[in-house]
């Protein structure tokens, strides 16, 4: 429903007599799944479709409620599906085939072109495999002993992590062992990108909920896995007690404020607006805005120019987002480096060539790479 909220809006719209944009997002909500039980599934009846609605309104709303939502979910059902008018490649046209904020779509046109943009709006729109990455023991074993349970297993993408045919992620094999962590090969991949050598010390400065600092901590000395969220911070825990090597250790830390003594490697993986998440993430899409990006920009600069403080001299600092957006990416690096002359971008060879930038940072794209959107660069501070 989510992934195709602004269609159902515009079969919606015109059978609500007093607007659309007046209706109670609870429901308007209501109004969509029953909207898309009634256009996309086929396995249920309409009488099924709309009763169940009518009673989620009238818990919601009382009486009233109920009778609104019955009277618009019956029109739609006389009439049939009505579709946006599409067929057209500019903005507007895309936005409303595959249901994004207009806002969006005019941001990608100008990055990606049209035919880039197409791909990127359909790969949003798909439903992403479930991927786990080896946490304790190697992957090999993780492969035989999920084929011995008969579970499907497949190499992700890069050989980033398996894709497995599962149902929820605790019924696997290997779960309460602590064998395996829930991770996009995106992230998997930052951590190869990293390429932190072994024995280092790392602060993981933004570490919830965990996966990216199990796999740190398969090679370092000591992890130290801070978050600023108090409850992010727990599950944090939680995930290392279940997988982790023993060798990180959470800390509740504001990234802006790293309560540590200069050390030999900082990872900040900084919040952001998630543009290359939207396929796992569908709800997110509607609740970015411009405004969020110009804040995010502010608080990431914050935060990596704080964290540089604590990177020992030689040491090295890697900054990523799961972001598409160049002002939190590559812009961002580039205002960090001129503020900031001690410290250098470094490359690496740890990840495929066709993962990084001309820069040498690491540049994901989903509809080119077929996982997660992310982005990372390595840098270096002088010694």
């Amino acid at each position: 429903m989510l992934r195709q909220r602004r269609t159902l809006d515009a079969q919606l719209a015109p059978l609500v007599p007093h607007g659309w944009a007046r209706v109670d997002p609870e429901l308007q909500d209501i109004l969509r799944l029953g909207a898309y039980q009634l256009t996309a599934l086929e396995r249920v009846p309409a009488h099924a479709a709309v009763d169940t609605s009518v009673s989620l309104a009238k818990a919601s709303g009382g009486s009233r409620a109920a009778g609104f939502v019955n009277a618009v979910l019956r029109r739609l059902s006389r009439s049939g599906p009505r579709r946006e008018a599409s067929g057209t490649r500019d903005a507007a046209g895309l936005a409303a085939e595959y249901s994004h904020p207009l806002w969006l779509v005019r941001r990608w046109l100008e990055q990606f072109g049209t035919q880039g943009t197409d791909d990127l709006l359909r790969w949003n729109n798909t439903r992403p495999r479930l991927v786990i990455q080896q946490a304790r023991g190697d992957l090999e074993s993780l492969r035989a002993r999920l084929r011995a349970s008969g579970v499907e297993v497949e190499p992700a993408p890069y050989d980033a992590g398996l894709m497995v045919s599962s149902i929820r992620p605790a019924h696997l094999p290997g779960y309460s062992d602590g064998l395996f962590v829930v991770q996009n090969p995106a992230q998997s991949l930052l951590a190869r990108f990293a390429d932190i050598p072994a024995g280092a010390a790392v602060y993981d400065a933004c570490a919830a909920p965990g996966g990216k600092t199990i796999a740190l901590g398969r090679s370092a000395r000591i992890v130290v896995a801070g978050d600023v969220s108090p409850a992010r911070a727990r599950r944090l825990q939680e995930n290392l007690a279940r997988a982790g090597s023993g060798r990180e250790h959470t800390i509740v830390a504001d990234g802006r404020r790293p309560p540590l003594r200069p050390t030999n490697a900082v990872v900040m993986d900084v919040p952001c607006l998630g543009t290359g998440t939207f396929a796992r993430h569908p709800d997110a899409r509607w609740r970015v805005t411009p405004e969020a990006l110009d804040t995010l920009v502010l608080l990431q600069a914050e935060l990596l120019d704080r964290s540089a403080a604590v990177v020992a001299p030689g040491g090295l600092l890697v900054y990523s987002t799961c972001s598409l957006e160049p002002e939190e990416n590559r812009s961002q690096v580039e205002r960090f480096l001129q503020a900031h002359p001690e410290f250098r971008r470094e490359a690496t060879s740890a990840v495929a060539s066709d993962l990084r930038s001309p820069e040498g940072d690491l540049m994901v794209l989903p509809h080119r790479h077929g996982i997660d959107g992310a982005y990372a660069a390595r840098l270096r501070r002088s010694a």
